[in-house]
């Protein structure tokens, strides 16, 4: 489905809701990946500039760690519903226009 084929003249219809749907899980999976990238580079350079000292390295290591683990649950996320739809046949969680 395209957005030409959920609009009446100029106006968006009701047939427009998956498409926006759609384009938020997208938009949120984007800055997702986007701000666990920026935390990975961020946690690069506390740990340079811990320059050795144990407090700033454990710190650093921290914010990769959860930085790594958010990603991970983002990623499993998407993974387990299409799984559940594939297992239960329920096209809808991963296609909503049928």
């Amino acid at each position: 489905m395209t957005w030409s084929d959920c609009l009446e003249g100029d106006v968006a219809t009701l047939r427009c809701v998956p498409l926006i749907i759609q384009n938020v899980v997208n938009a949120a999976l984007l800055f997702a990946g986007v701000v666990a990238l920026i935390l990975i580079i961020y946690s690069g350079i506390k740990f340079i500039q811990s320059k050795g000292d144990p407090q700033g390295v454990d710190s650093a290591k921290k914010t990769l760690t959860y930085a790594i683990i958010g990603l991970i649950i983002i990623l499993l996320s998407f993974g387990i519903l299409n799984i559940i739809a594939g297992v239960t046949g329920v096209d809808q969680l991963t296609n909503p226009t049928l």
